[in-house]
């Protein structure tokens, strides 16, 4: 059981790599297109190779094949295939004119030709053939000169378009096999090296030519403060001539910092788009290799492409990879590979001129772990951050990515954009796929609010799990929803209920879920204090109405601990710490994803008591807010508990019914 406000997840970039074949023309990369696949139809090329192909097995089949054609369409006489006894018969009947002998096949003409009746047609067959016996018949040549019967002898020859064949067809693997080695080495040496070990050393980046499709800020929502900082490059792209001439300098590399899903990677081919130039794209693990030397080798081939485009970009995504802090503290070894990487990438940077038109953009969540020689003016003159959205700002990425999906007339884009702090655009995105799913799961022509609302819960809490039997556990969790509702429908600054259910999903047995009036940037002390009253709402209401304490409320003692001691040792809120802070990490939580777990502590045991001593004072301070609050409504924690046992799921208009009497409440109140 827990309670929950919107939060905002990862999202995964598409990345795609060129592999190396043997048959493929890696020379020109301006032929690829922008999702890694090959151009549509087939390269001059290699039609010309198929069709020299096609036109040779044509004439073979012409030279060797022809001879029979033209045999079966002389017009050849009938001729009827004998038993080798049928022969001796006819010759001793006096009925053979004349044979011709060719290995142990025997040929020739009757003197009165035979007639067999085939499908009710009579034949008549005028010539025979038949074969001796591979023993032999010493009586066959006396038997023929005592009927009268002319004997020619003739070599056994076999055909020369036989023999061509017979020779073809044993030398074809051999030819196959020099053709295949002859296409390998000549990739090979288009590659750079024997067996295409140059290509290892050549860059792995996508180009992706301005003739192409491309992204424009038109498809970017949510991020107008990075998209307004990177116009001025934009119009450097454009017009590179203008600032040369009064002998301004662009900046050479934008960085681009943002947490996981905010569209770091979209932005920067929103402004390849804007700019209409050629845009490289990498990561910066295609630099990183086992051997020591391939990545420097194509961050050089890299950059060298970039010049012979110019104006262009080169977009590095997750430079982090490459570019972490050489040796010192931060680091936990050495690597050659990396920092050689890193290095060439150093010395890149600089050895371009003013006018040559190529920006570096890269994108990274953890800026604190980049080296210092990157971010000097110079190379990464400039720092974007691309942050989450706001709720104007999720409600157009909402309609950028609803647009061509069917919604049914009750769908509120703006709704959902008001209910999702803390989303990225990666998140929203998902929003919108998962309540499509959902209603082509129910076979449904358009997606109704239900999709959204259980795409929302899917995505926040997890999948539903079977629901609870046992009546005494249904109850527990009842009460402990029911607690966490009304504390925080009593406290005038908290967020308000959005919906309370004791629906089993992913690992809560229950939740309770917020919506926020708008998005919050100084959060007041009052609005933290209540909150931490609202997390122990659902103990208490154990405590009061069952008389017993439960592992359910785990998740909300661990959050709400975590939220008083960053009161304490981050915001300097403690009343008996003072203004101070004790948390001196430097890392920026939101961008790194980490806690602080592990980090070093600065304070000595005794300010680590006073700090323990003060946290523990605001939770207990909070648990006695909510006892105070549910004991005075007592009869209202009992009828959300009924009401949620009955119907499960309550949403804002029924809590507030419950909690002001069943009476009448407005829309707009809470």
């Amino acid at each position: 059981m827990e309670s929950t406000s919107n939060t905002g997840g990862d999202s995964q970039r598409e990345k795609g790599k060129l592999p190396f074949l043997p048959f493929q023309n890696n020379s020109d990369t301006s032929k690829g297109q922008p999702d890694g696949s090959d151009a549509p139809g087939t390269p001059p090329d290699k039609r010309r190779f198929w069709l020299q192909w096609l036109i040779f097995i044509i004439i073979i089949n012409l030279v060797f094949y022809l001879p029979l054609l033209l045999s079966s369409l002389a017009g050849q006489q009938p001729t009827i295939s004998l038993s080798y006894t049928s022969f001796l018969q006819q010759v001793q009947q006096g009925n053979v004119k004349d044979v011709t002998l060719t290995g142990n096949t025997v040929s020739g003409d009757f003197k009165t030709p035979i007639q067999q009746k085939q499908s009710g047609t009579v034949v008549t067959y005028p010539r025979f053939t038949s074969y001796v016996p591979e023993t032999g018949d010493t009586t066959l040549l006396p038997t023929l000169e005592k009927n009268g019967v002319q004997v020619t002898a003739q070599p056994t020859e076999t055909p020369w378009w036989e023999t061509a064949l017979i020779t073809l067809f044993n030398a074809l693997p051999f030819l196959i096999l020099l053709y295949l080695g002859y296409r390998y080495m000549q990739q090979s040496q288009q590659a750079g090296g024997l067996f295409g070990m140059g290509s290892m050393g050549r860059s792995k980046a996508k180009l992706y030519n301005e003739e192409r499709p491309s992204t424009t800020f038109a498809d970017v929502a949510g991020v107008d403060d990075a998209k307004a900082d990177l116009r001025e490059e934009i119009d450097f792209l454009r017009e590179p001539q203008r600032y040369a001439a009064l002998g301004a300098h662009i900046p050479k590399g934008v960085l681009l910092v943002g947490p996981p899903g905010t569209g770091k990677t979209l932005l920067a081919r929103a402004v390849a788009g804007e700019a209409k130039v050629p845009f490289y794209s990498a990561s910066g693990t295609d630099f990183v290799e086992l051997y020591v030397g391939l990545g420097a080798s194509r961050v050089r081939d890299l950059f060298e492409q970039a010049k012979k485009n110019s104006p262009c970009i080169i977009f590095i995504d997750e430079i982090d990879a490459i570019g972490r802090t050489r040796g010192g503290a931060a680091s936990y070894g050495s690597n050659d590979e990396r920092e050689q990487t890193l290095e060439q990438l150093l010395v890149a940077m600089d050895g371009f001129e003013p006018n040559q038109a190529v920006i570096v953009l890269a994108a990274t969540n953890r800026p604190d772990v980049l080296d210092q020689a990157l971010l000097r003016p110079g190379r990464f003159d400039r720092q974007v951050t691309v942050d989450l959205p706001e709720i104007h700002g999720r409600e157009a990425i909402l309609q950028i990515h609803a647009h061509g999906v069917p919604l049914a007339s009750d769908v509120k884009l703006a709704d959902y954009a008001r209910i999702t702090p803390g989303f990225s655009g990666a998140d929203l995105a998902n929003l919108i796929n998962e309540a499509a799913l959902a209603a082509a799961r129910r076979g449904s022509s358009q997606v109704s609010k239900q999709d959204f609302d259980n795409a929302l819960d899917k995505l926040m809490l997890g999948g539903k799990r079977e629901a609870l039997v046992d009546e005494r556990e249904r109850k527990i969790v009842a009460y402990h929803e029911g607690g966490h509702t009304l504390v925080a429908a009593m406290m005038p600054n908290v967020d308000p209920v959005y919906k309370v259910t004791i629906v089993p999903r992913g690992r809560s047995l229950g939740v309770t879920q917020f919506q926020p009036e708008g998005d919050r940037r100084n959060i007041p002390r009052t609005y933290l204090i209540e909150r931490l009253a609202v997390a122990l709402g659902g103990r208490t209401a154990e405590e009061i109405a069952l008389g017993e304490m439960t592992t359910g409320a785990e998740n909300d003692l661990k959050e709400a601990t975590k939220l008083a001691r960053r009161m304490v040792t981050e915001f300097g809120m403690g009343e008996n710490t003072g203004p101070v802070v004790y948390d001196l990490s430097d890392g920026n939580t939101y961008l790194s994803q980490q806690g602080q777990e592990g980090q070093p502590r600065v304070y000595s045991e005794a300010t680590a008591q006073r700090l323990d001593a003060e946290v523990e004072r605001l939770m207990t301070q909070a648990h006695e807010q909510a006892r105070s609050v549910l004991i005075e409504h007592r009869d209202a924690l009992d009828h959300l508990a009924q009401a949620l046992l009955q119907e499960e799921v309550l949403e804002r208009e029924q809590v507030l019914a419950i909690v002001h009497g069943e009476q009448n409440v407005p829309s707009a109140a809470r």
